[in-house]
């Protein structure tokens, strides 16, 4: 099978709509990020980023095909022509070894966020994903691919952050607030980058009671203020905060269980993990 035909089949699988709009794959991030796709592939790997490391792997493992959840030249879009243009040096040695190595990288991040089929209905590839890695699929409660909200039997936000480190094979994990009061209520939030709209993060964990919040990101005021401040009060508020692609990666994995099935056909495929972004020094 054309790797081209794989993306065709992957992007038929997924439910390929928002609020009845469907993904125009024209100004969709989910495109060819690098390669050729018109020959065969040989396997494939899924990771959530394509690193250089995952190159190096996938190309020993003789599987000429990435599919990845986030970009491969480190912005949106994957523009390219401001890194040719400033000779940036990092950028020639990536590419030199997309093309010695005759990799295709294909980004799955709209089609796999609009649903994966679960019943006779669809659900978030990525989010649930990571409540299966987590053994959380039973406690989703509502919400969509960034307000995904689980009510989990009574536990800490440590034992979660210790949970996520096992299950994500992590180096560590960030956490905030009261993290050894119960927690029930869990939110697996969006972004959270210090801007007006962070006043809506506030305004759900109250009204909603949540206990943990479990952001892509967050930034060390607004939202994290308001966590540790409520804590510092006997309020139930946490944070655990394994970070963006950590925290997404489970979803990209999870994609190996499903794969054939989307194909109509077995083609060898493994799951890479891009790895733990973080370092941690603790004294």
């Amino acid at each position: 099978m054309k790797i081209s035909e794989v993306i065709s089949k992957m992007k038929a699988y997924h439910k390929g709509e928002y609020n009845g709009i469907k993904i125009d794959d024209t100004t969709s991030r989910d495109q060819v990020l690098y390669g050729n796709p018109d020959k065969e592939c040989t396997g494939i790997v899924t990771t959530c980023w394509a690193t250089v490391d995952v190159i190096c792997q996938a190309h020993k493992l003789g599987y000429n095909f990435i599919i990845c959840h986030e970009a491969l030249f480190w912005n949106h879009g994957d523009k390219t022509d401001w890194l040719i243009n400033q000779n940036n040096i990092t950028f020639a040695k990536k590419k030199k070894l997309l093309d010695e190595t005759g990799i295709v990288v294909w980004r799955d991040h709209d089609y796999i966020h609009s649903g994966i089929p679960m019943g006779d209905s669809y659900v978030d590839g990525i989010f649930y994903g990571v409540a299966k890695k987590l053994g959380w699929e039973d406690y989703m409660m509502d919400g969509n691919s960034l307000n995904m909200i689980f009510h989990i039997p009574a536990t800490t936000a440590r034992q979660v952050g210790q949970l996520m480190v096992e299950k994500y094979n992590l180096n560590g994990i960030k956490m905030m607030g009261d993290i050894d009061a119960k927690v029930k209520k869990v939110w697996m939030a969006a972004h959270v980058f210090g801007v007006a709209e962070d006043n809506n993060f506030i305004t759900t964990a109250d009204s909603e009671k949540i206990d943990l919040i479990i952001p892509l990101e967050c930034v060390d005021f607004t939202f994290s203020e308001y966590v540790r401040d409520s804590g510092m009060l006997g309020i139930s508020k946490a944070m655990v905060m394994p970070g963006h692609f950590n925290g997404e990666e489970p979803g990209m994995e999870y994609m190996l269980t499903y794969l054939n099935d989307a194909l109509k056909e077995e083609i060898p495929s493994v799951f890479i993990q891009s790895g733990d972004m973080y370092h941690f020094y603790c004294r």
